[in-house]
């Protein structure tokens, strides 16, 4: 499965389609709580999932796994110049390797070696529909989660078998699950822990099987030695 794509620095630049300029003014009117003057290894994500709030356009903000490593092996010190949560994610990819994209209905915060889609295998389409149809939370947070904590979410939303179970070695090399959401659907939210977690997705009869993404990745950036300037947006 393949998401539209669209990137952050030509959305942040050219405020002439209405498309673009709609995920920047949600984010807009979210400040950040609370209100700090730089993001690093400590607050990052913190502040930036619980100053997330419910809106019409933006389901979810997801940390890929590009994003976290910058910011968990301390690579990320942005100085912020605004209280506004669209002012951090300016902060992050203009003073950082750290990249956005909107993928409707997410905004991944990510590294260039993140693939921005979930591979996903439907091996029994009236399990995938039954799963689509179910809500999975009004709001939820997961902030360096392992596969243990999420699971269980996943699978009583879902109402659905969800492997590997907790407890099993299948699921360690996993990344740790970062993102805030909406109302996201039970499926959504499983694409949502795809995305943070790196995985790929089995739709079996009944089940849901997660496995570990293996596809070819460019090659990451090497750490900044220095922030870049400040570019206002």
């Amino acid at each position: 499965m393949t998401r539209i794509l669209s990137a952050l620095p030509s959305l942040l630049l050219a405020g002439s389609c209405l498309a673009q300029a709609t995920w920047q003014e949600a984010l807009a009117k979210m400040p950040l709580t609370p209100p700090v003057t730089q993001l690093n290894r400590t607050n990052c994500a913190r502040i930036m999932l619980q100053s997330f709030q419910r809106n019409p356009t933006v389901k979810a903000l997801i940390f890929m796994p590009g994003a976290t490593y910058e910011i968990y092996y301390d690579r990320v010190h942005a100085t912020n110049a605004g209280p506004t949560l669209l002012d951090a994610v300016a902060a992050l990819t203009n003073q950082t390797y750290i990249h956005a994209d909107f993928c409707p209905p997410f905004l991944l915060l990510h590294g260039i070696d993140d693939l921005l889609d979930v591979p996903v295998a439907v091996q029994d389409e009236k399990t995938l529909k039954r799963i689509q149809s179910k809500k999975f939370d009004r709001h939820a947070v997961f902030n360096d989660a392992d596969w243990d904590h999420v699971e269980p979410w996943l699978a009583f939303a879902a109402n659905t078998v969800t492997k590997p179970p907790t407890n099993s070695m299948d699921s360690w090399h996993f990344f740790r699950t970062t993102f805030a959401e909406f109302d996201l659907t039970a499926w959504e939210a499983m694409e949502a822990s795809a995305l943070s977690g790196r995985t790929k997705i089995t739709v079996q009869r009944k089940h849901i099987l997660f496995e570990g993404d293996d596809r070819k990745r460019p090659d990451p950036v090497p750490p900044p030695h220095k922030a870049l300037e400040w570019k206002k947006p």
